[in-house]
């Protein structure tokens, strides 16, 4: 009697085979794919069956294709929640990766209107900004530009910000613990700044959070624009709802 397994289409076989392979790092992140006609001679199927199965390990997001090299085994999703304020360091090493920092640039800027209102500081006032690419695993994940007020900045940039989180400088090295933050997330394509920070094309898919933490009374002390790169990360949170009024 044939079971359901045998009833699977053959691309279903290469595709299921593929991805246990890809879990199990037998074809490791950033591998290339072995040639279509290995794989055919592989599994011993048509050419159609291959591509079809290469067709949906790229739309499970498990392989992309890079244009004009071929395709790649990609990177592994993060999933990050959004239930509690954290720092980029706490988030990688809860999730067992290994975070570290490169810093691009460091300078004294006059805030524009958006970095004005969510500093709550004059237009064209003086602010610190740092623009940094954060690393899981030695992956760039993130562009961050930070801005912080001038005489906090001063102080933070005088760190060692490779390895020392911004975070921790402020809570730990400057007593300004950090109560709240604001997060606005959206989707955007990456300005050719992002894509050159992040090794991504430039218009590529990347989320965008605004960040404004806030100390005590509702002092903002660091306004972030954090670039994530799409095909590398995902957020979660969870909703609570409230209670209906009985009428």
């Amino acid at each position: 009697m044939t079971n359901e397994h045998d009833r699977n289409p053959l691309y279903a076989k290469v595709e299921a085979a593929l991805a246990a392979d890809i879990s199990a790092r037998i074809l490791a992140p950033d591998s290339q794919l072995p040639p279509e006609d290995r794989l055919i001679e592989r599994f011993g199927v048509s050419r159609t069956t291959v591509r079809k199965a290469v067709e949906n390990l790229v739309a499970r997001g498990l392989v992309e294709i890079r244009r004009g090299k071929g395709t790649f085994v990609a990177q592994p999703k993060v999933t990050q929640e959004l239930t509690e304020l954290t720092g980029f360091v706490e988030d990688m090493r809860a999730l067992g990766r290994t975070p570290t920092a490169r810093l691009l640039d460091r300078q004294v800027v006059p805030a524009d209107a958006d970095v004005a209102r969510q500093l709550a500081v004059p237009l064209g006032s003086l602010v610190m900004r740092i623009q940094r690419v954060r690393l899981a695993d030695g992956v760039a994940m993130s562009f961050d530009e930070t801005y912080l007020p001038r005489e906090i900045g001063e102080k933070v940039v005088t760190h060692d910000l490779d390895a020392e989180p911004i975070f921790s400088l402020l809570e730990d090295k400057y007593d300004l613990p950090l109560t709240e933050a604001e997060y606005r997330l959206e989707a955007i394509t990456a300005a050719p700044e992002v894509a050159q920070a992040l090794a991504i094309e430039p218009g590529g898919a990347v989320f965008l959070i605004e960040r404004t933490s806030y100390a005590a009374g509702h002092r903002p002390v660091d306004y972030e624009k954090l670039h994530y790169r799409g095909d590398l990360i995902s957020f979660v949170t969870r909703l609570g709802r409230r209670p209906r009024e009985r009428s």
